[in-house]
């Protein structure tokens, strides 16, 4: 289809290329990152960015799990002011305005509406905001208002107006999450650091003296194995933790309690304009939102705990419930199951640490540094949000460590990869990339084939699936279109229609056969099926996670 002479070699973040780098002999890299979520790329850029050998390996894509799944929100955390967690909220407002500041491309001010239906509601959750405001500090994005009802209903059309008294506006931020993910490896690697996805860890490597002194990785494309020395290694794998632990002690205690959040999307008609809807307390005690993201609207979270967990976990169907039902509550034109365009879980890596509970609610939100006698670092629980301090506290310790010389940290003013602050109206459709918007049109304008759209409903190009091959790392057609261009978090159905044509397109770029092809065509519907609502007792065909 296109010049395809070394396709990928153009490219600093080629697959090929970095993987080589493992290869050498009599390597030791200073910080080894398991896991390629927030944290674990958070870790890798504060590693690479200090100057040390830096090595992140993922087992399957950047943020498949957890990651990709937020209610896309950069936020201090309202709830966890409520709950009297002060210095998570003062960490998370600090953190959300570095955030704003390094990826302007992707994390944006939204405005919120809290619709009241009672003056004492108005007022109370108005001071509450206040507070919040005020703790932002230097940080914070615009001022908390408390409106009236005529406001409200300007700001929100489809609010249930009986009883309506006003409301409060407030700002936090929003993002896209996977974005980010998938920028941050980039940044890096131009930092000097490598990161691979499809490699898993297979084990721990220790010395006579029961030290960990690296790991074994399999590349889960072509079998090839590898092993990695490293004077430190870091376990940042989310909900995953638990198993690495048991690499390093077996039958070690879960350090992790998953809870499970869901949300669900529809078309911007459910909530027209800019604005998003946050309702405080809901029947059972949760925050609700409603979001405008990406021409479409997203409805969240909930909060279950659970006891197992996959790559690919499942919506409950009393979850889906929960949501459109308290959501119909509070809008005047109420969702229902066929309004529904996606459905997708994540799981929350919730640092329980011993605790017992049946709430996740009792389970701290802060990260936790642990710090095995093996010399094995395990990093869990955080959010987002304090991505960087996470990965600032775990280098602290890793330094210490690993006998590492001691460098200050320098992503408080680091621009992630992407950082624009003045968004061209010409790349309108793809200010997403940020920097690199300009270089995805221009391939588009030297082949102008690549310039057709993959759906009528979505403004993505061909352009954009080659892009994401060559410059992103992209290898499967749910790393495209769950990931890179996040249709499947969008619209389940037409992600679906659109797996031929990016097969067609990564099969050329990555030189994959026909049978190649059908394969990923056929793994891609069965997992998108599941994003799709089905009614009550329908059966779906079981998922499959290409690895």
């Amino acid at each position: 289809m296109i010049d395809s002479k070394q396709k990928h070699d153009e490219s600093f973040f080629s697959r090929l290329k970095l993987k080589q780098q493992l290869e050498k002999d009599d390597v030791i890299w200073d910080v080894v990152i398991i896991g390629g979520g927030a944290t674990g790329l958070g870790v890798a850029v504060d590693a690479a960015a200090r100057g040390y050998k830096t090595l992140l390996l993922e087992q399957v894509d950047f943020a498949k799990g957890t990651s990709s799944r937020s209610t896309k929100l950069v936020h201090g955390g309202v709830r966890y002011l409520a709950q009297g967690d002060i210095s998570l909220v003062y960490e998370a407002l600090r953190e959300r305005g570095l955030l704003l500041q390094n990826a302007p491309h992707l994390v944006s001010v939204q405005p919120f509406v809290i619709p009241s239906y009672s003056w004492f509601n108005k007022l109370f959750y108005g001071i509450g905001l206040k507070v919040y405001d005020w703790m932002a500090g230097r940080y914070r994005l615009n001022k908390t208002s408390l409106v009236g009802k005529a406001t409200v209903q300007r700001l929100l059309p489809n609010v249930k107006q009986e009883g309506l008294k006003g409301g409060i506006v407030y700002y936090d931020g929003q993002f896209d999450d996977a974005r980010l993910a998938v920028n941050l490896a980039q940044t890096c690697v131009e930092q000097g650091g490598v990161v691979l996805n499809y490699m898993k860890v297979d084990d721990l490597l220790k010395n006579a003296a029961g030290k960990v002194t690296g790991v074994r990785a399999q590349d889960m494309e072509t079998g090839q194995e590898f092993t990695i020395n490293a004077k430190v290694v870091i376990n940042a794998t989310g909900v995953f933790v638990n198993e690495v632990l048991q690499m390093d002690t077996p039958n070690q205690e879960p350090l992790v309690r998953p809870s499970q959040g869901v949300h669900v999307v529809v078309n911007s008609s459910f909530l027209k304009g800019d604005n998003a809807l946050m309702l405080p307390k809901t029947p059972d005690g949760r925050v609700l939102f409603a979001v405008p993201w990406y021409g479409h609207v997203l409805f969240g979270t909930t909060d279950t705990p659970l006891d197992s967990y996959s790559l690919e976990p499942t919506a409950l169907e009393q979850e889906i419930d929960f949501i459109l039902q308290t959501a119909g509550q509070y809008l005047e034109r109420k969702p229902t199951r066929k309004d529904v365009l996606s459905v997708f879980a994540g799981l929350r890596p919730l640092a329980a640490l011993g605790k017992d509970s049946g709430s996740t609610k009792e389970i701290s939100r802060s990260h936790k540094l642990i710090m095995a006698p093996s010399g094995l670092i395990t990093v869990t629980g955080g959010k987002w949000t304090t991505y960087r301090k996470m990965a600032e506290d775990t280098m602290g310790k890793a330094i210490k460590i690993g006998g590492l010389p001691a460098k200050a940290c320098n992503t408080v003013s680091l621009k992630i990869h992407g950082a624009l602050l003045n968004k061209s109206d010409n790349f309108k459709n793809l200010s997403f990339y940020g920097a690199d918007a300009h270089r995805v049109a221009a391939l588009a304008a030297k082949h102008p084939e690549l310039g057709v759209k993959l759906h009528k409903s979505f403004p993505y190009i061909e352009a954009e699936v080659v892009w994401a091959a060559r410059n992103e790392m992209a290898r499967t057609v749910e790393d495209v279109l769950a990931r890179r261009l996040r249709v499947l978090f969008l619209d389940a159905k037409a992600a679906i229609e659109m797996a031929p044509r990016v097969a067609a397109i990564l099969a050329d770029e990555l030189t994959q056969d026909e049978i190649w092809q059908q394969r990923q065509i056929g793994t891609f519907t069965a997992l998108a099926s599941h994003y799709l609502l089905e009614p009550h007792n329908a059966t779906k065909p079981k998922a499959v996670t290409h690895i």
